[in-house]
């Protein structure tokens, strides 16, 4: 039976394959000539200093091996599914598999009824919670930067998250727990048998801290209510204390810009220290008829300002929505806000410093998602995408990222002065 470090080994290449496959056209041959291959790059003024400075870490990272680089991919239902951003989030730790830093910010989304989870975790609750998401109009429990959070009430509820992709190692050793209590219910982590409590309790943040002896791929968060008692999930950080890379991905389904806007972020961005964030939201802004582009150009200024405020230097990568269609009386019409949406992006790169991947541009434009459904790439709401397509557009995604960083040469040391 082969070894953990064997099957990365052939990970790697089976996906270095993959990515030259796909940039060689598979040997002449484009298996979809719709997609616009050659717009598939980072579009920024090359003058940006955020984005500078973040290429030029990145590179000392991966050329020194000290430091780490922490990357939060925020958005919706194309990012709760997990496929894109893992798909991301795999290739660079394929790439660097002496530089995985934790796996990070993750949330036990199915643990509530209904609620879909990515696939390189597995979370299992017998108990009922109370589920509150972003996109309600008046959330009853509090929420952070994940947007979403579980309420566990009147009894003990045990949430078990095992990992599920066996691929990466992130041997997790440091987990935060986010979340409060009215009754000051304190969450104990349950691992190798036995129940531990919290090595360190931040009230202020809401931060549940436990630095394990030994590192773990699964463990069980115990809330221990009694009746009369709750206690609020919003969120689990998995770290490891090392130098290297994490990739935290945060998505919400149905959640468009202002609903991020109404949770507070300040706190949970402090523990993450976010170098670049991607940006995945607005499929859901722009899908009603009357799309006010300056209202979203404004909410999207407001929420890039929550984060440098934390992190002035943070860089930012706006992507565009995806070519998608309403349905209309039985009927799919193409959303014709796509390109308007398109033009803000750009706009928001343009004020922000920050980059655009240009989704709608790469898919082939305007009524090019009916193209990809029928390639098997997207789904019949010709809103979503299938496994395929979303592996797909992480492929790009890293493709256009690790392109545009590693042309770039590694900046000189600076000389000490004497």
């Amino acid at each position: 039976m082969p070894n953990n470090t064997y099957r990365r080994t052939i990970r790697h290449i089976v996906i270095l394959a993959a990515l030259w496959l796909w940039a060689t056209g598979c040997q002449g041959q484009n298996p979809y000539p719709f997609i616009h291959k050659e717009a598939n790059v980072l579009h920024y003024d090359s003058t940006s200093a955020t984005l500078l400075n973040f290429f030029n870490k990145w590179n000392r990272v991966a050329a020194t091996g000290q430091g780490t680089i922490n990357i939060i991919h925020i958005g919706g239902s194309h990012v709760q599914a997990g496929v894109f951003p893992n798909q991301v989030r795999t290739h660079i730790m394929q790439q660097y598999p002496n530089l995985v830093g934790g796996r990070g910010m993750i949330f036990p989304y199915s643990a509530a009824a209904k609620c879909n989870n990515p696939d390189d975790y597995k979370v299992h609750c017998k108990e009922k919670v109370i589920l509150t998401r972003n996109v309600y109009n008046e959330p009853e429990y509090p929420m952070g930067l994940c947007g979403i959070s579980i309420t566990a009430k009147d009894t003990v509820t045990r949430i078990q998250l095992l990992a599920a992709d066996k691929s990466v190692d992130y041997g997790v050793r440091h987990i935060v727990v986010l979340g409060s209590s009215p009754q000051n219910v304190i969450p104990l982590l349950s691992y190798e048998g036995r129940n531990v409590s919290p090595s360190y309790i931040d009230s202020s943040t809401h931060r549940f801290i436990f630095n394990l002896r030994q590192p773990t791929d699964s463990f069980d968060i115990v809330l221990p209510c009694t009746p009369g008692q709750t206690f609020t999930l919003t969120g689990v950080c998995l770290g490891n204390r090392q130098p290297g890379f994490s990739y935290h991905s945060i998505g919400v389904n149905g959640a468009a810009v202002p609903d991020y806007l109404k949770c507070p972020l300040a706190d949970d961005l402090r523990l993450l220290r976010p170098d670049l964030v991607i940006f995945g939201i607005g499929i859901n802004d722009a899908h009603e008829k009357d799309f006010d582009t300056v209202a979203f150009k404004n909410n999207y200024l407001a929420l890039c300002d929550s984060i440098r405020k934390v992190n002035p230097k943070c860089a930012f990568i706006f992507v565009t929505n995806n070519d998608s269609y309403r349905k209309v009386r039985r009927r799919y019409t193409v959303n014709t806000n796509g390109p308007l949406a398109r033009k803000v992006f750009y706009r928001l790169a343009a004020l922000t410093g920050g980059a655009v991947w240009d989704q709608f541009e790469i898919m082939g434009g305007l009524r090019s998602m009916e193209k990809w459904q029928k390639a098997g790439l997207a789904q019949k709401d010709k809103v979503h995408f299938t496994r395929a397509g979303y592996r797909l557009m992480g492929d790009m995604l890293y493709e256009a990222l690790y392109n545009e960083i590693t042309r770039r040469p590694l900046p000189a040391p600076k000389s000490s002065k004497r």
